[in-house]
């Protein structure tokens, strides 16, 4: 069978704000099912890379592509089309704080071209989404009333409301204990491994990307199970940025080799 187009693809992506290099040829690909984990040090080019993939920011040179579709000439109104297909968990959550969960939900499904779908359909798809990260029983409380974790499982539940099957999480674990950000990554598996969605993944923890790397969700048993455990498989690759260039670009294995450099720092050994 013909492999599907990358879900997103960056072919030589150069981006320069007011003479200082944002990114700097920067190529990769991620196909439906598959992980990209981005690290680096602040202001290294991650959260641009982001925006980048969304269309909000248009390169200086190189091409990007969203579904075998590229986005970098094309008008605002194909763009807007494209980029419904794409869900974005934003750092901090980024909810609006004057609507209920349910209205944050639901909002791009409210939002979207030819209106809204009927009352009914909409209440459905956002209890379905609350479902999938437990928080159905939070459906009209506001984010104020929510703890920090609470209000990250709701971004994930609003990226995933229209099932996009592509997912690009900003730093969706900072801030959060420990057993919150397990929570929160067994989200993005279970996201990932359910729907072979298409997954970029930026963050500061390792162990974020150690799981998506070692781990999987299983949708018989509803846990995580070892990678390649009955059969599963999904692949995981890491992308190192350091001042907008990629300095390493491989799996977790060829990472925890890289020894006394700035990519030594983001290294991780397989437990």
């Amino acid at each position: 069978m013909a492999m599907p187009p990358p879900a997103l693809e960056f072919s030589n992506v150069t981006l320069i704000f007011d003479d200082v290099v944002a990114l700097d040829n920067v190529s990769f690909r991620v196909y439906p099912g598959d992980s990209l984990v981005v690290l680096g040090v602040a202001g290294s080019g991650k959260s641009v890379m982001l925006k980048l993939s969304l269309g909000l920011l248009r390169p200086d040179a190189g091409e990007i592509y969203l579904f075998g579709e590229q986005i970098t000439s094309i008008g605002e109104q194909e763009l807007f089309a494209i980029r419904r297909r794409v869900g974005m968990v934003f750092q901090e959550s980024a909810l609006f704080d004057s609507l209920t969960v349910a209205e944050n939900v639901g909002y791009p499904l409210v939002n979207q071209p030819g209106g809204p779908p009927p009352d009914e359909v909409l209440e459905e798809c956002v209890r379905e989404a609350l479902r999938f990260v437990e928080l159905e029983p939070a459906i009209d409380k506001l984010p104020s009333e929510l703890s920090g974790g609470m209000r990250r499982r709701v971004a994930i539940a609003r990226a995933i409301v229209s099932q996009p099957p592509l997912v690009l999480y900003d730093s969706p674990t900072a801030g959060l204990d420990p057993i919150t950000a397990h929570t929160i990554m067994t989200l993005v598996l279970k996201e990932r491994d359910t729907a072979n969605v298409a997954s970029v993944l930026v963050t500061h923890r390792l162990q974020n990307g150690h799981l998506l790397a070692n781990f999987r969700y299983d949708p018989a048993s509803a846990e995580v199970m070892p990678a390649g455990q009955n059969g599963g498989r999904s692949q995981t690759r890491f992308l190192v940025l350091q001042k907008g260039r990629v300095v390493f670009d491989g799996d977790q294995q060829e990472l925890s080799r890289q020894q006394g450099s700035y990519v030594g720092k983001f290294a991780m050994k397989p437990r």
